[in-house]
């Protein structure tokens, strides 16, 4: 078996497990469909597109989900900057990558110290340069999105030209339907107060820069790579309950589109297939690291949106399965490591 063999088989197991649908919301049909169209693992086509970033580049990403913003913005979801913070500090480990964080200026607390949890210092642009240049810390930038229409098509023209990113990541990030309602997985228009991030991507495949998305329900940034599937298989896929006359799919596609029963599982799975293509084992997101984010998150306020409560169960599931994930996709990649 050659080296390529072994990736291959790696990457499949990692696919495999992370798309099972423990949640019964339709996402092995959104895998399917999605690695039907790669031809081959959604995990290893996203580790590859990552692992492509030059070194020294820079990457945009963007995560976190405003929930229940009629009560307050300053609530957010905890699936989603756990996975974010994983790739992020994988990419700063693997790439020397400049990694600038994209979110509400409501969330940018939380979500920062989350980032801070998994490694990464929060600092400036230029703060953040000069740490690329001399490889002495590992950095993150925090930046706001603009939560109106007309901002964030400006901000998006603003950010290309001014960071000229090598590369855009999304987990988790709510993308508005065809009739521009961001909805949740209830089919309930969940716009108020969300960042208009999703213009920032659409324009990025316009201009031909590379788009990383991760989602596990149908709604997020990305799915509109197999919106089809999405409108046949998922709950309020096909129609809302908000009255707009759409689902709840997102229109804005992507580059890569990695599914996962959970999006944090899925990021964790892609920072396992980026160990083994660096040959570093620091890269991985291990149960331990894990466990910090996930109390890290709690402390935070960030909610287990299923259940509406603040606890360190995401999605619903509860936090052993999330350290277990961590295993397994350790223990997947254990051998080439």
């Amino acid at each position: 078996m050659t080296d390529k063999d072994l990736i291959t088989r790696l990457d499949d197991r990692l696919d495999q497990l992370v798309n099972i649908d423990m949640g019964e919301r339709g996402v092995e049909h959104l895998f399917e469909a999605a690695r039907g169209i790669e031809g081959r693992s959604l995990v290893g086509v996203a580790a590859d597109a990552l692992m492509a970033v030059p070194e020294g580049g820079t990457v945009l990403l963007t995560t976190g989900s405003v929930s229940r913003a009629w009560i307050t913005p300053e609530l957010g979801e905890n699936d989603g900057p756990s996975g974010a913070a994983a790739i992020a500090r994988a990419l700063v480990l693997g790439r020397n990558a400049t990694c600038v964080m994209l979110c509400e200026e409501t969330l940018l607390p939380a979500i920062r110290n989350t980032c801070q949890a998994a490694g990464l210092f929060p600092v400036t642009l230029e703060q953040a340069v000069i740490a690329r240049a001399d490889k002495s810390l590992a950095t993150i930038v925090m930046l706001p999105y603009s939560i109106e229409d007309k901002g964030g098509k400006a901000q998006a023209i603003q950010m290309l030209d001014d960071l000229q990113p090598d590369l855009l990541f999304s987990t988790e990030r709510v993308g508005r339907n065809e009739f521009g309602v961001y909805h949740s997985m209830r089919g309930i228009d969940y716009g108020m107060g969300r960042a208009r991030v999703d213009f920032l991507f659409d324009l990025a495949l316009e201009r031909g820069i590379p788009v990383v998305a991760v989602g596990d329900g149908g709604n997020e940034i990305g799915m509109g790579k197999v919106a089809d599937h999405v409108a046949a298989h998922v709950p309020y896929g096909d129609i809302c309950q908000c009255g707009c006359g759409g689902g709840i799919g997102a229109v804005t596609s992507c580059d890569v589109l990695v599914t996962a029963a959970c999006s944090n599982w899925g990021c964790t799975a892609i920072a396992a297939a980026m160990a083994v293509r660096a040959g570093n084992a620091k890269l991985l997101h291990t149960p331990e690291r894990e466990a910090l984010l996930l109390d890290t998150m709690v402390t935070n306020g960030l909610i287990n949106s299923t259940h509406g409560i603040v606890d360190d169960s995401v999605d619903g599931f509860p936090r052993a399965s999330h350290l277990a994930v961590a295993e397994l996709c350790r223990t997947i990649v254990s051998r080439a490591l």
